[in-house]
């Protein structure tokens, strides 16, 4: 759906609207994943040692 070309904005809305209308339903997430899985993790710092 690549809307860049269309400068009106109502326009715009109505055929991003169809398009997401009309794509597939996205899957369910599974039971066992967490929410923020992908994101990358922070490490613990060492004690005594500074942040920046």
């Amino acid at each position: 759906m690549n809307t860049k070309n269309i400068a009106d904005k109502e326009e715009r809305k109505k055929i991003k609207r169809a398009a997401r209308k009309k794509a597939a339903p996205k899957a369910k997430r599974p039971a066992g994943t967490a929410r923020g899985s992908m994101k990358r993790k922070v490490k613990k710092l060492v004690k005594g040692q500074r942040k920046r």
